[in-house]
């Protein structure tokens, strides 16, 4: 037994030592480590993760740019990555381990608190819907003005066009452009403002060539949203537009 657990400790030794070779001085592992070759890491100042979620391996690896390893023996100093401050912080009852100082992270993570639950969880949907923004103005730059200004110039141009059309066809459109002036009704709903004022102000404003007249929500009242600068991404008013058109179909 003796001779089996002096082997087994070499063999830990040995896995320490090619660590040690590379000039790691954070190791993460997304399994356990052997308390043994803990206690020698620790001893040569090497701070050490365990338990690690593959998620997160993957998230460590595109911020500090290191290499995700499925073996000690193919370790090389190439595979290490960067950061200059790895630490464990108490936060509230827990421990967290906060990664710091990368190069040109390719992930990184946004720490939220509050003092509820509730709080949080507001917070964190109020954080993925700005993130959500930005990445569909990085997919499609091109912006248009918010308040429903954009669907109330698409319901006065679809009425025109009505005109043009005659017929059953013509009340088609005429419904559409109804169904698309909800936007800026629902908005001056939950605002608590007189809906039927602001729609026919709205139209008239429109009409009178004001394209983006539309709901300004902080003032109470219709207003320029481009001069408001309530702006929203083009891709999101055509999704909304056309997965309402796919659900009627």
């Amino acid at each position: 037994m003796k001779l089996f657990m002096d082997k087994e400790h070499d063999m830990l030794r040995n896995m320490v030592q090619r660590i040690l070779d590379a000039g790691a001085k954070v190791v993460f592992c997304q399994k356990g480590i052997d308390d043994l070759a803990q206690q020698i890491l620790d001893k040569h100042g090497i701070y050490t993760a365990r338990n690690v979620k593959e998620e997160d391996m993957e998230k460590l690896s595109r911020a500090t740019g290191a290499k995700i390893l499925t073996g000690i023996h193919d370790i090389e100093p190439a595979d290490l990555g960067y950061a200059e401050t790895v630490e464990e912080r108490e936060v509230g009852d827990e421990k967290m381990t906060f990664v710091e100082g990368c190069k040109n992270p390719k992930s990184v993570c946004v720490f939220i608190r509050g003092g509820s639950k509730h709080v949080v969880d507001e917070a964190e949907r109020a954080l993925h819907d700005a993130l959500c923004v930005v990445r569909n103005v990085v997919q499609d730059p091109r912006i248009v003005a918010g308040g429903g200004a954009p669907e109330v110039e698409l319901a006065s141009r679809l009425r025109k066009y009505a005109g043009s059309v005659g017929g059953k066809e013509q009340l088609a459109i005429n419904d559409f452009a109804e169904a698309l002036e909800r936007i800026p009704i629902t908005l001056a709903e939950n605002a608590g403002l007189e809906t039927i004022d602001v729609i026919t102000e709205l139209r008239k404003n429109h009409e009178e060539g004001r394209l983006w007249s539309g709901v300004n929500i902080p003032s109470r009242k219709v207003g320029d949203m481009e001069e408001a600068q309530v702006y929203e991404p083009l891709k999101v008013v055509r999704h909304a537009i056309t997965s309402a058109m796919e659900a009627l179909t």
